[in-house]
């Protein structure tokens, strides 16, 4: 019998502020049941699994040791852009000349994601 995976869980001293990025990140809305100031917030993904936001004391110190990596409808620097406005900050940049490779964001508590070309943008190329 196999395990499924249900959600993707990230630590934050404010569950439902971090939500509310996210939700913008991938628009889709928090959980109807989800408020403010309560210790956990989760969006409901339709594909794969859900994004869950529990509340932790602690600040993140070091680099994540798992990570989202997301791939836009939109081209790849755009997508970077687009996230950047909503309040993600800049890490690492593994753009390469020929068009491949991501760029490394943080989202507004520090933990780490990464932002794949689009499948428009993949299927243009011979290789991933």
């Amino acid at each position: 019998m196999p395990t499924s995976l249900r959600n993707v869980c990230f630590d934050a001293a404010d569950p439902y502020k971090l939500a509310t990025f996210w939700s913008q990140v991938v628009d889709r809305p928090i959980a109807a049941e989800c408020e403010p100031g309560e210790e956990e917030a989760y969006i409901e993904m339709p594909e794969g699994p859900d994004l869950f936001f529990q509340r932790v004391p602690e600040t993140k110190v070091v680099k994540n040791r798992v990570h989202v990596c997301l791939t836009p409808e939109i081209t790849r620097d755009e997508e970077v852009e687009r996230v950047r406005a909503l309040g993600a900050t800049f890490v690492g940049d593994h753009r390469n000349p020929d068009g491949t490779g991501w760029v490394v964001l943080a989202d507004p508590e520090g933990n780490e994601f990464c932002v794949l070309r689009s499948n428009a943008e993949r299927s243009a190329f011979s290789h991933p």
